[in-house]
């Protein structure tokens, strides 16, 4: 999706609200590419539970000397399965 090796309609179900018309409009502009030659790798995640059911998970994702910060907002559902529901790349 945000790297370009897999398409944005892969993760559908698992993605709510505006947050997959987020999703389309990042992965045009590819910000976890592969850099040098580097592919991205996930170095660091954290999380913080704003209530019970609720996340807002963050990884640093480096590509050789690049580095980026993805965020994302993950809900519990009534059907207790996990869907995002916001996506920042900066």
């Amino acid at each position: 999706m945000l790297s370009g090796q897999r398409p944005v309609h892969a993760v559908a179900r698992h993605v709510a609200h505006t947050a997959y018309d987020d999703l389309v409009r990042l992965a045009e502009r590819l910000p976890l590419r592969s850099v040098g030659g580097h592919r991205p790798a996930v170095q660091r995640v954290g999380h913080y539970e704003v209530r019970p059911g609720v996340f807002e998970v963050f990884a640093r994702v480096g590509a050789g000397p690049a580095l980026r910060a993805l965020a994302f907002r993950l809900h519990r559902g009534d059907d207790e399965r996990w869907r995002c529901t916001a996506v920042e790349v900066g």
